[in-house]
């Protein structure tokens, strides 16, 4: 039995003791070689994001405790959440530690246990045998994953319907949906979502606010996605499990629940030859909602570049947030640059290159187009024009001109929306328009997902062709339209940053 299970304690009382003013509750600093960090690696490692393919929005290095380096990607910002993807996971998972260490549910439960009236007609006998456990580690035994859940309005019903076909804690196969379920049984046996379950228990010891979740339709966190956090909420949550669960002296997290919830627990290709397997982050082992990762660490780990690292042979956390179409190219610069530059002991005081460094972070910056030459098009201002039917809803679009600043309305099947854009710089507002999305074709409750916070701006590539570039700053995405203007004709092209070779294609006529 896991040492967790055997030391159950009440936390109720004692996490009322933990909560801090959050304004005191931002992590300490220091210096990076008074941790035993040399600057001129984390240098490296900052200089190494400007040529590579994945687009960096924010890093946050911890060592021995201490914040050591951090950084924002202009008009990223530390006070902006973003978007998790599967980084929920590791929360989900917590809660679902938290469950057991109350005793609500047991990792042997079965999963038909909790939903007796949303089972299929006939319960094979792997349905019958899946376990939380088994949930947990990815092993749920469908195959494929039955993503296509999502567009149920019961999805407990639908995952629960969908065929197993392994037996349950064989195989390993990522399913978000099976995370999905972990959330809907802590809900079932707690009373609340696992966002509100975890407010007392977790967010508020670690003085983290905030934060918010997306759900189905039927009011569950969507668990496997959908969470939001500040990159420094990210770093804290590695920093806790690096921690062994334990937060300026005091035990949040049950007992051993750390060490049960991030060892291996299956391996994804047991056939994967050795060699192959030694140059990947996603071949060391899966744990509980956590990845293992090559030197010894494991990591949160969330679509297009989100990052929670945990280095115990380091002490060191690393949080990352981030757009990339290669996520291993990511982490091998985490591996390249900044774990040689982790030394034992104290380091001399290195003060031109932190002063390099410092420069360099502050001039970091995901570029505004370069401020236009040719002139905003006189014979468009303020001109509206109607669009012919097209996939994404919209039945006509003005442009007009105030001070300089590009203002575009959308007038969509529902609603109408007004964006602004700047020319040579960002212009930061905010837009219920909804963006670009790996999960957008679900059924869900997002209304807390808006007013969604925006950066825009624009530029004339020549007299005929605008360009506008709408980034979704609490988010990994971004929207991107090129308008060519025809005399009274325009068509537009829409594509976002994560559907490379995907475009809509929209034209209109002015009214």
């Amino acid at each position: 039995m896991p040492s967790f299970l055997r030391s159950v304690a009440c936390f109720a009382a004692l996490q009322a003791a933990f909560i801090l003013p959050l304004s005191a509750q931002h992590l300490p600093h220091s210096l990076p070689e008074a941790e035993g960090v040399d600057s001129k690696g984390i240098l490296n490692f900052v200089n190494a994001t400007r040529t590579g393919k994945t687009e960096f929005h924010s890093f946050m290095l911890l060592r021995h405790g201490k914040v050591v380096a951090e950084a924002w990607w202009n008009p990223y910002k530390p006070e902006l959440r973003h978007t998790l993807y599967s980084c929920s996971k590791s929360f989900t998972a917590t809660a679902v530690g938290f469950a057991i260490s109350e005793k609500k549910l047991k990792l042997s439960d079965k999963v038909i246990s909790f939903f007796p009236d949303q089972l299929p007609a006939k319960v094979s006998d792997n349905l019958a045998a899946l376990s939380v456990k088994d949930v947990l580690m990815m092993a749920d035994g469908q195959d494929p994953e039955p993503i296509r859940v999502g567009l149920d309005s019961n999805w407990v019903k639908g995952f629960l319907a969908a065929p197993i076909v392994h037996k349950p804690g064989t195989v390993f196969l990522y399913n978000s949906v099976g995370t999905y379920m972990l959330s809907a049984i802590v809900q079932k046996v707690t009373g609340q979502t696992v966002l509100e379950y975890l407010k007392p228990r977790l967010f508020a010891p670690l003085g983290i606010s905030g934060m918010d979740w997306e759900t189905d339709i039927k009011g569950i966190n969507t668990g496997g996605w959908g969470l939001r956090l500040k990159t420094e909420d990210m770093a804290k949550f590695a920093q806790l499990f690096l921690q062994k669960g334990k937060w300026n002296g005091k035990q949040i997290l049950p007992v051993g629940w750390v060490e049960e919830a991030s060892s291996v627990k299956i391996i994804q290709h047991p056939d994967m030859p050795q060699t192959k397997r030694d140059s990947s982050d996603w071949e060391q082992g899966y744990c509980y909602q956590m990845w293992r990762c090559r030197n010894n660490a494991y990591r949160g780990d969330g679509a297009f570049g989100q990052y929670m690292i945990v280095m115990p042979d380091q002490d060191a956390v690393l949080a990352v947030t981030a757009e990339t179409a290669n996520m291993q190219e990511e982490i091998n610069l985490v591996w390249q640059y900044l774990l040689p530059a982790m030394k034992s002991g104290k380091l001399p005081a290195d003060k031109a290159t932190n002063a390099q460094l410092q420069k360099a972070i502050k001039e970091l910056a995901l570029p505004a187009f370069a401020k236009s030459k040719a002139s905003f098009a006189g014979n468009i201002n303020n001109k509206t024009y109607s669009l012919e039917p097209n996939s994404l809803k919209f039945s006509n679009i003005s442009f007009s001109n105030t001070n300089g600043t590009c203002q575009v309305t959308i007038k969509g099947d529902t609603a109408t929306y007004k964006l602004d854009f700047d020319n040579g710089d960002w212009h930061l507002g905010k837009t219920n328009k909804p963006g670009p999305s790996l999960t957008a074709f679900t059924r869900e409750i997002r209304t807390m997902l808006f007013p969604a916070k925006v950066a825009g701006t624009y530029n004339w590539e020549d007299d005929h062709t605008l360009q506008l570039t709408l980034r979704y700053i609490e988010s990994p995405h971004t929207e991107r339209f090129t308008c060519v203007f025809d005399n009274n004709k325009v068509t537009i092209r829409q594509y976002n940053s994560f559907e490379k070779g995907k475009e809509t294609v929209l034209k209109g006529m002015s009214l």
